[in-house]
């Protein structure tokens, strides 16, 4: 959803942003490790209940993730390792993000908090899952209110703004919501 829109304003800024990374050489591969590693350093202040400063690390760490694609499409470096490595390291981000926060929590004894992020992994990965598996039977996939653009812009928020019970309701209502989506998506599809 919002990611569509994104993607189409903020394309021509990420492309002038890529010119100089690939004169230096740099290859989409580093960027999309750099921002496993930026995304782990996030995922360790949130595990010490260092919220703020954690939604700030995942920002840069996203632009690495955005700037990959610009980067592969400006250096003729598309490839199908490129995109199953970017989508791969993309999930394991994720994960990492939500068992720093499960950690924090864990230790405050959050029973709510717990159990929503449990509700928000099971909903990403299945957003996830959905669509590479509807990739795999022919069908493109890329409906649904929240794609990991929608994800990440909450969980910053959320952070940000110090109002993660908040935040992770949503996250965990609307993953699960674009996980159904997605599978009427694939079934309206199928079904013509």
């Amino acid at each position: 959803m919002i990611s569509r829109w994104a993607r189409r304003w903020t394309e021509g800024v990420f492309n002038l942003c890529a010119r100089p990374l690939h004169r230096l050489g740099i290859s989409p591969n580093m960027l999309t490790v750099a921002g496993l590693v930026t995304t782990l350093g996030a995922a360790a202040l949130l595990a010490f209940g260092y919220q703020r400063p954690g939604g700030a690390v995942i920002i840069p760490a996203s632009l690495f993730d955005a700037l990959d694609g610009a980067l592969a499409r400006l250096g003729d470096q598309k490839s199908s390792y490129g995109a199953f490595l970017d989508s791969t390291l993309d999930r394991w981000a994720e994960i990492a993000l939500y068992l720093g926060l499960l950690c924090w929590y864990i230790q405050r004894g959050a029973k709510l908090e717990i159990v929503l992020i449990y509700l928000t992994i099971a909903g990403s990965l299945m957003v996830s899952y959905t669509r590479a598996r509807a990739e795999g039977v022919g069908i493109e996939c890329r409906v649904g209110l929240f794609t990991r653009a929608e994800r990440i812009l909450t969980l910053i928020a959320g952070l940000l703004l110090q109002l993660m019970p908040w935040a992770l309701g949503i996250l965990a209502l609307f993953t699960n919501i674009t996980a159904v989506q997605r599978l009427w998506h694939v079934r309206q599809a199928t079904k013509k």
